[in-house]
């Protein structure tokens, strides 16, 4: 079903047959009618994760980047809508030479050439293919529909997994197999039949349970992977390995492990480090995707919560995140003077007006407060503004996208966007995807980086106003990450005689943080809380 696990369940099978010595490539299908997932509410869907292309994609896409350690491509991801709008567009191009076009065959036949696409691209040797939604979806039904015609066209080279979730009804006590069993007979009824099924739940699986499932669905026993909760999903490939998933894959593929020795000793040294760490820190995250209950926020702001404890593990510290609705700050239910708790301060990305105010009121409090500031995407552009607006001096100044009749704009769209929006071409006026940039020496950006030459990924439309750029480096913010160009500023920070730590990017760096290879500017950050503590 719909969010039990399958993502960090392919994730972990990519990273356990990389330890094995095989080049892999993950592929996520997204059933929705959507051509991307840009326009997705994240309190509804989760974060949009950007590809250095500048897809915007599903956060899925996030998980298969940070296990798997590689950058994906456009090729990688597909919805239903990418799919029909591209046969659509095809046949009234007369791409189908008037023949009557079809779900199958035409449909099923785009998906497996943008399958085999992906895999060329990458030059994998296996690629794994998520199926988003729960069987029985009827959205779903023509990539399934996809996957059973690809068996048939490779049989030696396709295998299935189905991750089903067993519950354990409170008044019983007692793990129930039978809607696994269903799924399967489901599963059936399309003509696939699973090689291996993951047994998600809140216990280990038993073999008494594994003997009844493999019997009801036609499987040997040691096919049933156990995967019970656990306490972080990075455990998650060490766990199915105690069931010697990636031997059962291998053994099914007749192939054999191209490693000696233990493949995944770098990933356990990672794991290690985040149960042993032992410094502890409490930071802030303020923002405004908080208002429909704690359950979304991992999502909403998914990529964040990762970076900031990958840099944590490797400072030998546990960050608590503390969820913080700027909206309360501007209300009066919460006193801006409790941020002096803390050890540092996030703001992350977002889009509106709801909550501004309350975001810039407690930039200024970290600002004055020489507490450690990170500010991302938005979070630079409303440092910008409270900058501007407390130490400039322009009481007014703004961001276009919240009062356009500012006197100050300092956050604005440029030129060529502007044009672009005024023709209603509103999906033209996004900077997505990767950037260059270039850094200032001695500045708090160069020291973390270790390099003068930088690639980041974006995803903003309004950009610091270039008319203002001078006046409020004069003031004493300095701009120590610009566009080759010197165009556009990337990085915008307090110098060290002036604040401790204090940086805002208009990337989003959380995108390019990996496990094994923390990013440097959350590196540089945590450092600052450690030292601020």
């Amino acid at each position: 079903m719909s969010g039990v696990g399958k993502g960090v369940a392919s994730s972990s099978i990519g990273k356990i047959l990389q330890s094995k010595g095989f080049s892999v490539n993950p592929i996520k299908v997204d059933p929705y009618l959507n051509v991307d997932a840009g326009n997705m509410n994240p309190t509804e869907h989760g974060e949009v994760f950007v590809l250095d292309s500048g897809l915007e994609t599903d956060q899925d896409m996030g998980n298969y980047e940070r296990f798997l350690e590689m950058n994906l491509n456009s090729e990688d991801y597909m919805t239903s809508g990418m799919i029909y709008k591209h046969v659509i567009e095809k046949e009234r191009n007369l791409g189908y030479r008037g023949k009557c076009v079809e779900a199958i065959p035409h449909i099923t036949e785009e998906i497996i050439r943008r399958w085999e696409k992906a895999s060329d691209e990458h030059e994998s040797d296996i690629s794994l293919v998520e199926i988003g939604g729960t069987i029985g979806d009827y959205q779903n039904i023509l990539f399934i529909e996809a996957a059973r015609t690809l068996k048939i066209k490779y049989p030696q080279d396709v295998i299935f997994v189905i991750v089903s979730y067993l519950p354990v009804p409170g008044s019983l006590g007692e793990m129930k197999t039978r809607p696994t069993q269903n799924a399967v007979r489901q599963l059936n009824s399309y003509g696939v039949q699973p090689d291996i099924i993951i047994a998600r739940g809140s216990q280990p699986l038993d073999h008494k349970r594994k003997e009844k499932i493999a019997m009801a669905c036609a499987l040997a026993p040691e096919n049933i992977i156990s995967a019970p909760d656990i306490e972080s999903i990075y455990d998650v490939p060490i766990n199915f390995e105690k069931d010697k998933i990636g031997s059962l894959i291998l053994k099914i593929f007749h192939l054999r492990s191209k490693t000696n020795g233990d493949g995944m000793r770098d990933w356990k040294d990672f794991v290690h480090k985040r149960s042993h760490a032992q410094k502890h820190l409490n930071v802030a995250v303020i923002g405004k995707y908080f208002d429909t209950g704690d359950f979304v926020l991992s999502d909403a702001y998914v990529s964040v919560i990762e970076a900031v404890k990958f840099s944590s593990y490797w400072k030998d510290a546990n960050t608590k995140l503390t969820w913080i609705n700027s909206k309360e700050y501007e209300t009066g239910e919460r006193k801006i003077s409790e941020l002096k708790n803390y050890d540092g301060i996030i703001v992350p990305g977002g889009f509106g007006e709801s909550g501004i105010e309350g975001v810039i009121m407690a930039v200024k409090y970290a600002r004055e407060n020489k507490i450690p500031y990170l500010g991302l995407c938005y979070g630079m552009q409303l440092a910008v503004v409270e900058f501007a607006r407390n130490v400039v001096g322009w009481h007014d100044a703004h961001t276009a996208e919240i009062n356009q009749n500012s006197s100050h704009l300092v956050i604005d769209i440029m030129p060529e966007q502007k044009k672009l929006l005024e023709e209603e071409k509103y999906g033209a006026t996004m900077r997505l995807g990767a950037y260059p940039a270039v850094l200032k020496e001695e500045t708090h950006a160069f020291v973390a980086y270790g390099q003068k030459e930088i690639s980041e990924r974006h995803r903003h439309r309004y950009e610091v106003n270039p008319q203002y750029i001078e006046e409020i480096e004069k003031a004493g913010i300095i701009f120590s990450g610009t566009s080759p160009d010197g165009r556009l500023m990337e990085i915008a920070e307090l110098p060290k005689s002036a604040h401790p730590f204090f940086i805002g990017t208009q990337f989003h760096p959380e995108f390019k943080a990996r496990p094994l290879h923390p990013h440097p500017i959350f590196n540089a950050f945590i450092d600052a809380c450690l030292k601020n503590k």
